[in-house]
């Protein structure tokens, strides 16, 4: 089964809508897009040690994790971001199912990583017609070694994704396999006349959605679908670490209460998604408990790490521990966006949209004459944060 055959038959026994990309799959070696040395999950996969294991690895719907620490030296106790991948082939074929590609379109990839997603698209249209974006040198390099190896050749080169690729302009598709809170207008100037743009979208409180958008009049609209996991666009991404990274002045929190159970909100991904249109600037953790209780600490965290919240869920109770600390309160502003949601009648995330101009973007519900400015706009919020509290 460790072959592209064996892969597309996996796929199919999942379900996966293949579409036409069925023979993109096995004509495609994913193997020739991967290093000697991968990750899956939290193992790490040595082809020269584990042969049998890594081409296992290489055919089998799974996430593979190419790249660490942006390529950088890691000490054994450090911690390990991903910066790169070869996506989930059942992810990447959802996302090019949305993008409808025909085999006449040009189409402008942002983010090549390993190569495999612009080989997969030059087989479908041709390489001539697919322009990849790769912002790492060294893996823009590799990109367009492994697609020559596959014996394609689409146009990697190394640029910034944010700003595309003008020189190929215009384009009937354009995908980015990198999360963006913010969908660049340059992207919808380099889209032509009824093509579409297709890109993992969120804030860092929840980037788990696809925004899928058309283009016309310079002007790109379109709505939310699936749950995809992407990694953030190198030029604003946050910091991450262990949780401890974040905590500070732990001693000198504020506690309070809540009504508001943190274990429905973690659970809820509607709700989550409202959420997190009004802190795009943290991100949460749950925490379940290992000996049994069922009980669970939210935590949220702000990116520049100078705030922190946290609400224990115990079982069958009906208000919460709170603590936060730092000039924002966390907790407060996820409670109060949480709130704002339920006012509007609790609307399920397929009922959002999103507009994007010159001027910016705008997410709305149901239509775009329905802005969200209640979650999205901080002006209207009252600011970053309320309440006081003291500095790092």
């Amino acid at each position: 089964m460790s072959s592209p055959s064996g892969l597309l038959e996996i796929l199919r026994e999942k379900g996966v809508v293949l579409g036409p990309w069925a023979d993109a799959v096995t004509s495609v070696p994913r193997e020739l897009f991967l290093p000697d040395e991968i990750e899956v999950g939290e193992e790490l996969i040595s082809r020269a040690t584990a042969p049998a294991r890594w081409l296992e690895a290489a055919y089998s719907d799974v996430s593979v994790t190419t790249q660490v620490n942006d390529g950088r030296p890691a000490g054994p106790d450090a911690y390990r971001l991903p910066t790169s991948s070869s996506s989930q082939p059942s992810v990447m074929l959802e996302m090019l199912s949305l993008l409808e590609v025909q085999t006449t379109d040009r189409v402008l990839e942002l983010g090549s990583g390993t190569g495999l997603n612009a080989a997969w698209l030059a087989h479908r249209v041709g390489p001539s017609r697919v322009v990849s974006v790769e912002i790492d040198p060294v893996l823009a390099e590799q990109a367009a070694k492994n697609t020559l190896a596959a014996g394609l050749s689409p146009l990697v080169v190394q640029g910034d994704g944010e700003q595309g690729w003008p020189a190929g302009a215009p384009y009937q598709r354009v995908i980015a396999t990198y999360a963006v809170a913010t969908i660049p207008h340059a992207w919808v100037e380099q889209t032509a006349p009824q093509g579409r743009i297709v890109a993992p979208w969120g804030g860092s409180f929840f980037p788990y959605s696809f925004a899928v958008l058309d283009v016309q009049d310079g002007r790109a609209e379109g709505r939310f679908t699936g749950y995809p996991a992407f990694m953030r666009s190198r030029n604003l991404r946050p910091a991450r670490g262990f949780l401890d990274d974040f905590l500070h002045h732990r001693d000198r929190a504020d506690s309070t209460t809540t009504g508001l159970s943190p274990l429905e909100l973690a659970q809820d991904p509607d709700a989550l998604f409202y959420v997190g249109l009004a802190l795009p600037d943290a991100w949460h953790l749950p925490v379940t408990a290992d000996d049994g209780s069922g009980e669970l600490t939210l935590w949220i965290l702000a990116d520049d790490r100078t705030s922190w919240a946290c609400a224990d869920h115990t079982p069958d109770g009906r208000r919460y521990a709170v603590a936060q600390y730092g000039p924002r309160r966390l907790w407060d502003e996820a409670e109060a966006a949480c709130r704002t949601w339920e006012a509007l009648g609790r609307p399920s995330r397929d009922r959002a949209g999103l507009s994007v101009t010159i001027r910016g973007q705008q997410v709305w519900l149901d239509t775009p004459e329905h802005r969200l400015d209640a979650l999205t706009d901080r002006s209207v919020r009252g600011g970053s944060g309320s309440g006081g509290g003291s500095g790092p």
